[in-house]
This record gives structure tokens, sequence and C-alpha cells, in this order.
């Protein structure tokens, strides 16, 4: 669909969508996915979980932003965006709508749905005499030897809540053996306790039988306040900044000064106030005040506070018919049966794509890197690994075994800090190599080369990636991964490596593009140059696939593009502040997200290039900070046949998706595929690529 260019858009600044109100479309397209009827209804439940731990990290970094800047007066308009005290204003009414949806479906349709199937959720006043006998013991037993109330007193004043943690504000009427009748009282909900508890067979009474810690603290509340009368126990949940500062410029060890920083996450300025339905207006204005908040920030919910933790449920329930079907990765014909990966490699390139395909192929080359006495060195780039890593454990292993191990780690990869600085502080106790990055940049690029003696010389075989080195999100994520022994490749992965641990001018390299040397100035030059050939009359076409694109030259050399006659299809995961099918701006451009069972990970760069086909794979977005503030890299597919997989599979099969389509003002509909609907892609894929 063209629109028109109306006066508004044909300044500069007007030509940009508000990053913000993209992030909040993303999340409205995930509510979508737990609204479809076709959608089992477990994992229906665990796209509403998806959508609150998605909220808690926007209000986290970006509303906090928003308040930052308001509060310091910086409200200007930014690109066109809107000014932060505007955007605010509609990410305060559009989140609003959002959570009031979210928490209507769970109680109107999930909630019963699942009760259908055998799934219950026991409020307090359908308890049966056997099931409150049980719970009360185990609250007696397991929850109040942990259990720390505080009453509110002039010596007892209003305790620091922990970012997202669960508390209860207790209503109280008497007086204590001190005399003491402040009327309220703070329970802060251990973070040890379970959130979702199952009952036992013998008192469930059939099926899955599964009651809140808020619905038994709220039952046995009193026990905790002997001779008082509790007239009331409202849960409440405040979310805080969690944005880290750390002055890169006057730190003189980036370990110590984000160890030092990472216990105050936790008390950050509020941002939110989630309270349960029924909170006396009194205690929201009391809750409101001690957390500095006001009204538009508090967030009434009909429900539990944390939808995260309904998560749990999904794997505390054995029904298969709930979930979605089970697969097992494939694996490329090349690297089947367990045998040699190096020489497998050596014979060509093997492309990987995941989920679809297995990750333990990158496991099984590092493990025999490991094991390989011919194997000399290792290095590798760790962004994201998980507290829990087989990954680390080999590179700990390689290092035992006296190989060069070299770790870049990046310690500022948000909400993995405290999990890097463990595995660094490991890696080191057994002589590896940890390098902190370059500070002022992020080492986002995924990298892995592993260096092998062969007939007296050294030769390196490499990894690249568009994901993390995480093998629980590689089941969930859908990313490529290129296995190859190039020797060009790997004398640019070995200069880029040089480039972290040691100093020197960024060098010419023969086919990486490197953030924040080279990426960006590709970038533009590739487009500019598909803008050429239309113009010449030859056949143009673009072709990205990512996760976010908002940096504004990319958009102003697409827009130009499109000018020229290029055809420019975008498949954008979440926010895009491009505005596309504007008249005489953008109508040759179109933009669409998947949002499916697994989560659109990859990034892919297409030009058709007079008919060359150019196809790189990449760890970046199109966004400033992954062009100028941090490290990344874009390497080739070099190999005519995985090249092909790459546009078939990573992006020819997208667009043919019935998928959401983005109008000029940034709103999504759904596009309805005419005659036979196809499958989904990603189903289609795992009927291609999966071994069953």
């Amino acid at each position: 669909m063209l629109y028109d260019s109306p006066s508004r858009l044909e300044r500069t600044e007007s030509r940009f969508l508000s990053r913000e109100l993209g992030i909040l479309a993303f999340n409205r397209r995930v509510l979508a996915q737990a609204e479809d009827r076709r959608v089992p209804m477990l994992e229906r439940l665990r796209f509403l979980c998806i959508l609150s731990s998605n909220l808690d990290e926007f209000f986290e970094i970006r509303v906090a932003e928003l308040k930052e800047r308001i509060k310091l007066g910086e409200d200007g308009d930014r690109r066109g965006e809107g000014s932060a005290r505007d955007i605010f204003r509609a990410v305060s009414e559009r989140t609003h709508a959002m959570v009031a949806g979210q928490y209507r479906l769970l109680n109107e349709e999930i909630l019963p749905g699942l009760a259908h199937e055998g799934v219950r959720f026991l409020p307090e006043r359908d308890w049966t005499r056997e099931q409150r006998r049980w719970l009360h013991d185990y609250f007696v037993r397991e929850m109040m030897p942990l259990m720390t109330p505080i009453g509110l007193d002039p010596a007892h004043p209003f305790p620091r809540v922990l970012n997202k943690s669960l508390a209860i504000a207790v209503q109280l009427v008497g007086r204590d053996a001190f005399g003491r009748s402040s009327g309220r009282a703070i329970l802060q909900a251990p973070r040890l306790l379970p959130r979702v508890m199952p009952l036992p067979p013998q008192v469930a009474g059939g099926g899955y039988c599964f009651v809140l810690l808020t619905s038994v603290l709220h039952a046995f509340a009193s026990a905790l306040f002997q001779g008082m009368i509790v007239q009331g126990a409202h849960p409440f949940r405040v979310t805080r900044n969690s944005d880290l500062f750390v002055d890169e410029e006057e730190i003189k060890d980036l370990r110590t000064a984000l160890a030092g920083e990472l216990p105050q996450r936790h008390f950050g300025d509020s941002v939110r106030l989630e309270v349960a339905e029924g909170c006396p207006a009194q205690m929201e204005e009391f809750l409101l005040e001690q957390f500095g908040l006001d009204a538009q920030d508090l967030y009434r919910v009909d429900g539990p506070v944390n939808l995260v933790r309904l998560m749990s449920l999904v794997d505390l329930v054995d029904l298969p018919a709930l979930k979605f079907r089970p697969f097992l990765p494939g694996v490329p014909k090349a690297l089947g049966g367990h045998g040699d990966i190096f020489r497998a490699v050596r014979k060509g390139d093997t492309l990987l794509h995941h989920p679809y395909q297995s990750f333990n192929p990158v496991i099984e080359f590092l493990e025999q890197a490991v094991e390989d006495p011919d194997v000399v060195a290792i290095k590798q780039t760790v962004y994201r690994t998980g507290t829990d890593s087989v990954i680390m454990k080999y590179l700990i292993e390689a290092a035992r075994r006296g190989k060069e191990v070299t770790v870049v780690v990046e310690l500022l990869a948000r909400f993995d800090e405290e999990a890097n600085l463990n595995w660094a502080a490991k890696l080191e106790e057994v002589g590896a190599h940890i390098i902190y990055g370059v500070v002022g940049y992020k080492t986002h690029a995924k990298m892995l080369m592993v260096v092998r003696r062969e007939e007296g010389v050294l030769r390196r075989y490499v990894h690249l990636s568009t994901g993390n080195y995480h093998p629980r999100t590689a089941k969930l994520y859908t990313d490529f991964g290129l296995l190859t022994a190039n020797e060009e490749i790997g004398a640019d992965v070995d200069a880029v490596f040089k480039q972290l641990t040691g100093l020197g001018r960024a060098r010419s390299l023969h086919h990486l593009w490197v953030a924040p040397f080279t990426l960006h100035e590709r970038m533009l030059a590739a487009i500019k140059r598909e803008a050429r050939h239309a113009r010449a009359g030859k056949p143009a076409h673009v072709i990205a696939k990512m996760n976010s694109l908002l940096e504004p030259r990319v958009i102003e050399a697409l827009y130009a593009a499109s000018q020229a006659g290029v055809k420019i299809d975008l498949i954008v995961r979440g926010v895009c502040a491009l505005r596309p099918g504007i008249r005489g701006l953008s109508e040759n451009i179109r933009v669409r997200s998947i949002i499916g069972r697994f989560l659109e990970h990859s990034r892919i760069f297409y030009f058709a290039n007079d008919g060359a086909e150019d196809v790189y794979l990449s760890s970046a977005d199109w966004m400033e900070r992954n062009f100028f503030r941090r490290i990344e890299l874009c390497f080739p597919v070099l190999d005519p046949r995985l090249k092909q997989r790459v546009i078939k599979e990573g992006l020819k099969i997208y667009l043919a998706d019935a998928a959401w389509e983005m109008d000029a003002d940034g709103e999504y509909h759904l596009r309805r595929a005419r005659g036979r609907v196809p499958r989904p892609a990603q189903e289609q894929l795992l009927a291609l690529l999966a071994a069953r």
C-alpha cells in the first residue's frame, strides 16, 4: 500500500518513527501469538510470560532513559520521533492498554482453557480443607523461617525493595507487644521460594494443581503478626532503572569497577509500580509516594504481579498436546557420524541453520580442538554463554592441557555481566589469556578460531555466527553459523583478534566488514551501488533481515535507493524507524516482521549486485550502537551452494510467509496470503532441516 507524503513528512526530522513505540508494537505482536487459538495452550501462556519479560526490560532500560531525559530537562525532539515527554505519555497509554489485554486474555481464555485440560490454579476460596491444611503445614515448615516481616514505624522505615522482587503490603489493626500500631507492614518474599507451587497428587484432587505463592502468603500472613488483625495483604512489585553506570573514561580496571556496580542494579531509581487488583487507593498512594512515582507509573493487574514466574509451569506440566510438537535438530551430512570435523571443514565450508540444525557440531568442534594434540591455540569471543556453559568448560580444559587459550569476554553484556565475570575468573585461574575487549566498545562479534599444526604448517579453522555461543538459546533462536578453513577469512579473523588483544591501527581485510571501522561505510556503499544499478536500468534488489533498524544514514540511503527504483524488502523482527510505502520517499520499500515459535535472530544482507548476488551474515543490526559503539563482524557466504541456501532458507521463505506488514505510521497488519495458505516459514524449515 502506498501513502501520499503529507507535508509533515517532507521535513527530514519526520522521516523516522519512535524507537520506544516500535518496541511496544513488537510486543503487541508477541501478545497476538498468545491470542492465536491455533497455538497450543501452554505455548500461549509462554508467550504471555515472554511479553511480561520483554516489558520488564523495556521499563528497566528504555522507560528509565525517558524518565531521566525528562528529569534532566532534555525534552527536545530527537530525529522527529517526538519529545521525551510526548513519547512517555504515548508509552504509558499504550502499555496500560496492552497489560490490561494481557491479563484479560489470561483470565478469560488461557486459565479456563488450561483448567479444561486438567491444569488448574487454585485460588484461596477454592481450597479444600485438606489442601488448606497441607499448605498451612508447608507455610510453617518451609516459609516462615525465611520470612522477615517489617512493621513500618519511625524505627523501621520503608525497606529497600529489590528490583522486580515480590513484596506484600499488609494492612493491620491492633497493637503489638510494644504498643506499636502503625497499621502497615511489608513482607518481602524470599527469592528462594517458588512463585508457583505444585500440590502433591494426594491433595491435588486429580490432574495438575498449582497454587501461587501470593495466595499462600495472603492466607497465612496473620501468623506473622501475632495478636494483630490482618485486614488486607496486597502483592506489589517495583521495577527499577537497571542500566549500569560505569565511567569508562575514569576507570582503571573495568572488571573491578563493574563488580562494584552490579549490586546497585537492584536499587536503581523506580520506574514502574505493579499492584494486584483490589489494592485500596490509600495503599496505592502510599506505595507510589515511597517509590517517588506518579499515578501514570501505576499498573493494576488482575492476577499475579509477575507473570514471568508462570513460565516454570510449562516445564512442570507433561502434556504434549498443550505444547509445540518436539523435534530433533538435523545435522549436515558433511558433519554426520561424529567424524573428524577438521577433515570435513577442510573439504568445504559448512553452514548451520539453528535451531532447525543442531548446535552440537559447534560444541564438537571445540571438543575435538581440546582433545587434538595437533591443536595449539584456541581464540574465542564471549558475549552471552549462561551460568552453566559447556563451551566455557571446554575452554577451561583446553587451558589446563597447555593450549594457548585466548578469550575476549564482554563484561558489559547486559544482564549477563555477573556470569561473564565468574567465567573470566575461572579461565584466569587455569592460565587462559582473558581480554575484556576495548574500553568504550562492546565486543558483540561472534567468532571462534582454532589453530592446528598440519604437515609442519599452522592452519586456521574458524566458526562465525549471527548468534551467541549459548546452547540453550541455540534451541530457541534462529541463527546461522559458518564453519570454514578459508585461508583469507582465517587471516581476517586472526587480524580482528589481534586488534582486540593488542595495539595497532586497523588493517585492510580480505572479506570481513568490521565495526566500528568499515561496516557502516561498506553497508552504505552496497546500498548506493544498488541505486546506481537501478538508475542504469539493471536489476536491483536489497533484502535485509535483522532484529532492529534505527540508524539514520542507513535509513536515508534506503530512502534514496527506493527513489532510484531499487526494490527493497526488509524483514525486521523488532523495532523499525523507517517509514515504508510513502509515495516519492519509500514506495519501493516493504517492511515485514516474523513472530513465531522461535525468536528470529539472524542478520542477513542480500544485494543483487547486477546478478552477482552478494550475501552477508552478521552479528550486527542496523543500529547506531552496532555500527559505532560495538565490535561487530559481517562476513560473506562465498560458497555458491551455501549462498543459495541462505537466500532460500533465510530470506525468500520469509518473503512468502503470511507475516506482519508495517505501514507508514508504524502500525502492523497481519498479511493474509491469497489462495492456498502456505505453512508458516518456521514450520517449513523444520520440515526441511530437522531430523524429525
